[in-house]
């Protein structure tokens, strides 16, 4: 019998907390009717616009902007390159590289025991437009002898 009053006196707690919570809600409804509906605040043009150049003063900065050098961010890219010779250095493969723009970055990965060339590396160019370019023209080439396969590189999953 003791559990029957325990379930009742929860559930008569519930309604209470129910038939509560339904009173603060007409109460708040209530107040928002007395309130009534908020006038919107009449504002002038002038007020909107602030410190905003004027149409020819806006077409003026665009006409300046681009006659100027570009400030534009560039995004670097970073190119496989496989197939180089084992006489191939760093060096030599970042001015072969630095002929299509400005290399980053170039490394020939090596043999942890032996220290040889594994005949494949990495070239990191700053702008993505010149590895482009770089791409089109060395992929396929030779280089100390050797076909050289340059392509974008990817993330292999480890």
């Amino acid at each position: 019998m003791n559990r029957s009053s325990d379930y009742s006196q929860g559930k008569r707690q519930k309604e209470q907390q129910q038939a509560r919570k339904q009173q603060e809600k007409a109460a708040r409804r209530q107040r928002r009717r007395e309130q009534g509906s908020a006038e919107p605040e009449l504002v002038t043009a002038d007020e909107i616009a602030g410190g905003l150049p004027s149409i020819d003063e806006a077409m003026r900065a665009i006409e300046e902007r681009a006659t100027g050098p570009r400030g534009v961010a560039s995004i670097p890219c970073r190119m496989f390159v496989g197939g180089i010779s084992s006489s191939t250095s760093e060096q030599e493969l970042r001015a072969v590289f630095g002929e299509f723009g400005v290399v980053a970055d170039a490394v020939i990965l090596k043999d942890r025991g032996t220290g040889q060339s594994r005949g494949f590396g990495f070239v990191t160019m700053e702008n993505r437009k010149d590895a482009g370019r770089a791409i089109d023209q060395l992929n396929g080439s030779e280089l100390n002898g050797r076909r050289l396969v340059v392509n974008v590189a990817t993330d292999r999953p480890r």
